[in-house]
């Protein structure tokens, strides 16, 4: 039984990574306007029925594995080693965030086509405006989970928010400017390292105050 589950799910995530394969090429070569959920589902040689049971819609193929990078980040605050610095815990979380990113959607071109949907299409805009906020209030709230007495819920969300919104700003401008894979690694890498540094105020270094932002 887990090996016949095994397959079933490596025949799905191949079955999800032809639509998504597909759709960066459609969405290319057509519009994202004029390419339609059947043109995708036609390209990857599956039915209408076996794309919705992957993507609820067409905007979400451009998010394939957003659900994902948010689930590494909380996982890295919730296995933070004991005594780690807020700082060393986001680092973490970055890292693998960065590096999931860099694995697939940098090499993939799908990150490219993003960064350019987001400022030419409405609804791109829109659904990646809400994963964006998803992503920072789900990672906010681990955060203050995590340093309860450092952080309250606020102050949790300023930082991921500022953290977030940098690797985010450096990311979108590297694409706009075409630049390689690695070089929109290093960044988001960058970018992620300029947040962090500003968390080096005492206030925020040590993981035992509490910080009320009311």
């Amino acid at each position: 039984m887990p090996e016949d589950l095994g397959r079933r799910e490596r025949k799905k995530q191949l079955t999800r990574q032809a639509l998504v394969n597909a759709a960066v090429r459609l969405f290319t070569a057509k519009g994202y306007d004029q390419t339609s959920v059947a043109d995708i589902a036609e390209a990857a040689d599956v039915s209408k029925r076996t794309f919705f049971l992957h993507f609820a819609t067409k905007e979400d193929v451009l998010l394939a594995d957003g659900s994902r990078r948010i689930d590494l980040a909380v996982q890295a605050i919730a296995a933070r080693k004991p005594g780690a610095s807020i700082q060393e815990v986001l680092a973490e979380a970055t890292r693998s965030m960065i590096a999931d990113t860099a694995a697939g959607d940098l090499p993939s071109g799908l990150a490219a086509l993003r960064a350019q949907l987001v400022v030419t299409t409405p609804t791109v805009q829109a659904r990646v405006l809400h994963t964006i906020f998803t992503a920072q209030t789900r990672i906010a709230e681990a955060l203050h989970r995590a340093y309860p007495q450092a952080l309250d819920e606020v102050t949790a969300a300023a930082v991921v928010g500022a953290l977030m919104g940098a690797i985010s700003a450096a990311a979108v401008t590297s694409l706009q400017h075409a630049e390689p894979p690695e070089r929109t690694r290093a960044a988001m890498q960058h970018a992620a390292e300029i947040a962090l540094h500003c968390l080096e105020a005492p206030h925020l270094s040590d993981s035992t105050p509490k910080v009320s932002a009311r």
